[in-house]
């Protein structure tokens, strides 16, 4: 056969390392040995003797999502092979996550994570009801996490001197030790007057960086995620 589609920029190479990374900006694969997690449904092709199953997270874990509303619906895939992860045909990236490291994220943005991870649902501090509950995964330990998003992410530097104001349907996810809370831009006048729809933002302080997305989350979207 002949052809662009057929040219080494569309045909799978061998893998260069076990683990996980990035096939193209679509797509990530993961050369399986054991054991990692991925998002329900993320699989679009695999080869070797590998099994997907649906990762029971226990009563706790249940309970979490019940309350939260945080969607990360996990499969377990076992054994040895290649499976190739994408979703939406959002873009894929990959954070290396080392001891120590604490990663806070959107759970619509988990492709998928190194068994070696930790993850646990948590309430965004400062967000309160007023926040429309927000609840993000936190994942811990040392490994790979693989994330997608609409368009290419922003990161941003948060410093002490310079708070970063950001859109809660916006943002990705943050790094450790930066402090959230709920700021008000929009007085109560211009919101009785009807607005600029930016009333309300999430406003990281401290040290680290803030990934956001290059665009709001639309009502349609938010209900299929």
């Amino acid at each position: 056969m002949k052809g662009d589609l057929f040219s080494s920029a569309h045909v799978v190479q061998p893998a260069v390392e076990p683990g996980m990374s990035v096939e193209n900006a679509k797509c990530v694969r993961y050369t399986v040995s054991g054991e990692m997690y991925a998002r329900q449904g993320a699989m679009v092709a695999y080869r070797g003797d590998l099994k997907f199953e649906r990762k029971v997270q226990g009563v706790g874990g249940m309970l979490k999502r019940a309350v939260t509303g945080e969607g990360l619906p996990l499969m377990a895939v076992r054994g040895q092979g290649e499976a190739w992860f994408a979703h939406e045909a959002q873009n894929c990236f990959i954070i290396e996550v080392e001891p120590g490291d604490q990663f806070t994220v959107n759970g619509r943005n988990v492709l998928c994570f190194d068994a070696s991870l930790s993850y646990d649902i948590r309430t965004v501090k400062g967000s309160g009801i007023a926040g429309g509950g927000l609840f993000n995964s936190v994942f811990t330990g040392q490994g790979r996490l693989g994330l997608v998003c609409e368009g290419n992410p922003l990161v941003i530097p948060v410093s002490a001197q310079s708070p970063v104001y950001v859109d809660t349907d916006a943002v990705v996810g943050w790094t450790a030790h930066l402090q959230t809370s709920l700021h008000r831009s929009q007085s109560i006048g211009s919101m009785l007057r009807g607005g600029s729809r930016e009333a309300v933002q999430l406003m990281l302080q401290g040290e680290g960086f803030v990934v956001v997305r290059p665009s709001e989350l639309t009502p349609q979207k938010n209900q299929q995620h």
